[in-house]
């Protein structure tokens, strides 16, 4: 019957297993009908430590439960493996190995060899479910993705939500389907050769349906602060195990390949070994990776745990986004205060992975970062467009809304051809005309709260002095926000959208094709200001022709003179051009080089 978990219903050999923890003195299951009717009940045996158990002898896969406290009407399990009728309703007994997996040859690809592409399964397809999403597989492989990173599916309030507010760990949101199609999704991924890299939240729980609390105070330690109230209590065994096998789970039971961890720097454990660094040493015993999203530039937590690290794989890198973003729109306000937007910045960053590395930071006056010496560049994440960089605006709109056509494809080209790990927010792509909007379904009075925040975090912002346009803001809880967001699929055959496509094609291919962008472990590369507002870098490797990436996002220049001698491809070859964002069949006119921002490539022949 395979391992079991700490928590939850097992199907075993005498029926099902059920094992909670809480402070209460008599629990029980009570199996349940749909609309509520107890069919009976079996009485759960103290285990210690607050641990219960016991099995129902006629139980079986389908049966619906909530766990009864003394004389409480009964809650969903916190570690449920499926929510039918939502996160306040009962749990359902499910059977994990129903499902016939043709997967068994599949091995993910190294963390050097990953090309991301983020997606929210809501608004990815029209239906917005696990199965549908098998049909946009094809075009993924065709555009050069690798791996398909899924915000997060555990179960949350209502029938649409970014994910960030969920419950239910083990529960993929019955908004998508039923488990099976997630292991049908995952299972058709790795046919085509795309890993799948879940999104994690194990910082906070969201605010409704979070019923953890009604079985162990325990769960929460005060001392930790979290932007989100009292911080998860990773010191108390219960509660590191539930959390820390979660990854096991999915990669046991739906063959998930790695994960991104949500806002690791709101991880707070005293314990002697962080909850971190337990959850990445469970996923490299099961061959997964981890990858941290993390404001604070700590070069801890991608460092080996032998070396005083946490030893997790990657991280985001944000600031990467911010100077690119900076240079682009001039936009200065928030922590974009805190950048200049400078070729020099754009250098700085790609050479190290990250700009800030124990600098100053003008927004807070405190020193961020630390020096990443020693980091590959495949473990630092790019991106020049994400969930929170896209829906966390105060209109959602993407980044080609805002600035030229040629001025997006260099950006575009840059992220293709970049040493670090380039990632993709969903429809980026083709310039998709639609926003990513932040949307919710919770219940009335907590939407309208949360709405009202969200209106008064832009209170401050240039854009909405006036007091009257913050009602332009679109409604977090109004399903038009939902729809706003899904993709439109039909953009493809439209030719200003066909072009992008081609681009980012053409150019992740060639970061495929070549070996020496592929495998940054065998040669080096070089990042150098050349002239005013250009960047070059410079791949090379002895015995292999050389290879530059030319990027001046903002246009305006002259072309570089390559014929330094530091510059040159050696050997008596000169730089011949190979690819340019500025091609017609992209969406480029035919203009003089750099006078329109442009990402060009060489290659030494």
């Amino acid at each position: 019957m395979g391992l079991l978990r700490s928590q939850g219903a097992e199907i075993v050999e005498s029926g099902v297993r059920y094992r909670t923890w809480c402070e209460h003195e008599r629990v029980q299951v009570l199996l349940v009908r749909p609309e509520g009717v107890v069919i009976r009940s079996v009485p759960l045996e103290a285990e210690g430590e607050g641990y219960f158990s016991g099995t129902d002898a006629r139980g079986k896969a389908g049966d619906l439960y909530r766990y009864q406290f003394n004389e409480s009407a009964g809650w969903p399990d916190p570690a449920s493996r499926w929510q039918p009728f939502g996160v306040h309703g009962p749990s359902m007994v499910v059977a994990p190995d129903g499902f016939t997996w043709s997967d068994t040859a599949w091995t993910a690809p190294p963390l050097r060899e990953l090309i991301i592409y983020e997606l929210h399964l809501g608004t990815f397809t029209p239906e917005g479910t696990f199965r549908a999403a098998i049909e946009k597989l094809d075009h993924l492989v065709a555009l050069g993705i690798t791996s398909i990173e899924i915000m997060p599916i555990a179960d949350f309030p209502g029938d649409r939500n970014w994910g960030y507010d969920g419950v239910a760990l083990y529960a993929p949101s019955r908004a998508y389907g039923h488990p099976d199609d997630l292991r049908a999704l995952v299972n058709a991924a790795h046919t085509r050769g795309l890993a799948i890299i879940l999104d994690a939240v194990y910082n906070h729980l969201g605010p409704e349906g979070n019923y953890v609390g009604c079985y162990h105070r325990d769960y929460w330690n005060a001392r930790h602060k979290t932007p989100w109230g009292a911080g998860l209590n990773f010191e108390q065994p219960a509660v590191r195990d539930f959390f820390a096998e979660n990854p096991d789970y999915w990669m046991r039971e739906f063959h998930i390949d790695g994960f991104r961890l949500d806002a690791t720097h709101a991880i707070e454990d005293d314990s002697q070994t962080h909850i971190l660094t337990e959850i990445a040493a469970r996923v490299h015993a099961q061959g997964g990776f981890v990858v941290a999203e993390d404001e604070r530039n700590e070069p801890k937590l991608i460092r080996p745990r032998e070396h005083n690290g946490f030893g997790l794989d990657g991280c985001w890198a944000d600031d990467f986004h911010h100077v690119v973003r900076v240079m682009l729109t001039g936009e200065r306000e928030a922590y974009y205060q805190n950048y200049d937007g400078l070729p020099a910045e754009l250098e700085q960053t790609l050479t190290h992975g990250w700009l800030f590395r124990g600098q100053t930071q003008k927004t807070t006056a405190k020193a961020r970062g630390g020096d990443p010496a020693g980091a590959a560049a495949e473990q630092f994440i790019y991106c020049i467009s994400n969930h929170d960089q896209v829906g966390n605006r105060a209109l959602g709109e993407r980044l080609g809304h805002s600035i030229s056509a040629a001025a997006y494809r260099a950006a575009s080209a840059l992220l293709c051809l970049v040493p670090q790990t380039p990632m993709l927010f969903m429809g980026q792509e083709w310039n998709a005309s639609t926003p990513f909007q932040y949307f919710t379904s919770h219940s009335a009075e907590l939407g309208r709260k949360i709405m009202e925040g969200r209106r008064r975090e832009f209170e401050n912002f240039a854009a909405f002095r006036d007091q009257a346009l913050l009602q332009i803001i679109p409604d977090s809880q109004a399903e038009s926000t939902f729809e706003n967001s899904r993709l439109r699929w039909e953009e493809l055959e439209e030719e200003q959208h066909a072009g992008v496509l081609a681009l980012y094609r053409e150019f992740l291919a060639l970061r495929r094709s070549n070996l020496i962008v592929r495998d940054r472990t065998q040669g080096d590369y070089t990042v150098v200001p050349l002239d005013e507002g250009i960047i070059a870098i410079f791949f090379r490797r002895a015995g292999a022709d050389s290879f530059a990436v030319l990027c001046d996002l903002v246009g305006g220049h002259e072309m570089p003179n390559l014929q330094d001698p530091r510059h040159t491809p050696g050997d008596g070859r000169k730089w011949q051009p190979l690819l340019s964002s500025n091609e017609t069949r992209f969406g480029g006119e035919k203009v003089m080089p750099f006078q329109s921002p442009i990402t060009l490539v060489l290659e030494g022949r």
